[in-house]
């Protein structure tokens, strides 16, 4: 196996080459090669151990990244000024490398960044639910993980990555090893999970919910107790784990 690096601003993490799309990496993000052929990778992301498939095209080698982007979405640019194109866009999370500050913003492997919305990688986020606030109105993509589309379970990773703390990809694994389970007729509180079967939320506040979902396929705010209603006259069952981290 061979570790490299997303190069690439969002890549597709597929269930077989050419396959559907399980989740996404970002650029910046590792990754564990453990096969390529016909320009295809398999591999295992380092950040949560997500297997899949990626093109190989957007793997190079590993860079001793700097900082991380740290709002919803930026630019890097051919110049430090605001005003010189624009080379590509990045998410939330991705990383890079500092090569130098200039007119505040940082001189990267990519182009020039504004300096405010980057920090140093050893920065975290303290509250996980501030950070998926930075997402709302984001379209909702299943599978996905980044400002220009992200899931359910991808919206909570996010959160809790920023904050340095363990996430899986996937709905189901995070019901089963994150937190612990509140007891029936607890009040939930801001930061709090609560599972449907394929389905998370956090609770933002008092009967507020802040979800990516198919209903208003965005990332959006919902009274809680609607939520729980909708839900299940739709099909798709009670609430079925309410967690504490």
């Amino acid at each position: 196996m061979s570790r490299q690096r997303i190069i690439h601003p969002v890549v597709d993490l597929l269930r077989a080459p050419d396959g559907p799309r399980d989740r996404q990496l970002l650029y910046g993000d590792t990754v564990q090669v453990v096969e390529d052929t016909n320009g295809w990778s398999r591999v295992t992301s380092d950040k949560d151990s997500y297997p899949g498939w990626v093109a190989s095209e957007y793997l190079g080698p590993t860079l001793s990244e700097t900082h991380c982007i740290t709002v919803p979405a930026t630019h890097a640019y051919n110049q430090a000024d605001m005003k010189s194109r624009d080379l590509t866009s990045l998410s939330y999370g991705s990383k890079v490398k500092m090569l130098s500050t200039q007119n505040g913003f940082l001189e990267t492997e990519l182009g020039f960044i504004p300096a405010v919305h980057c920090a140093p990688i050893a920065e975290k986020a303290t509250d996980p639910v501030a950070v998926a606030e930075l997402f709302l109105g984001s379209p909702y993509l299943w599978g996905g993980n980044s400002r220009f589309g992200l899931d359910c379970s991808g919206l909570v990773q996010v959160g809790l990555l920023a904050c340095g703390i363990a996430c899986p990809g996937d709905s189901g694994e995070q019901e089963r090893e994150l937190g612990a389970s509140v007891p029936d007729g607890t009040p939930a509180k801001r930061g709090d999970l609560l599972f449907w079967k394929g389905h998370v939320a956090w609770v933002s506040g008092p009967n507020s919910l802040l979800h990516a979902n198919a209903h208003h396929m965005a990332v959006a705010f919902e009274p809680m107790d609607q939520a729980i209603a909708r839900i299940q006259a739709q099909g798709d069952g009670p609430v079925t784990a309410h967690k504490r981290l």
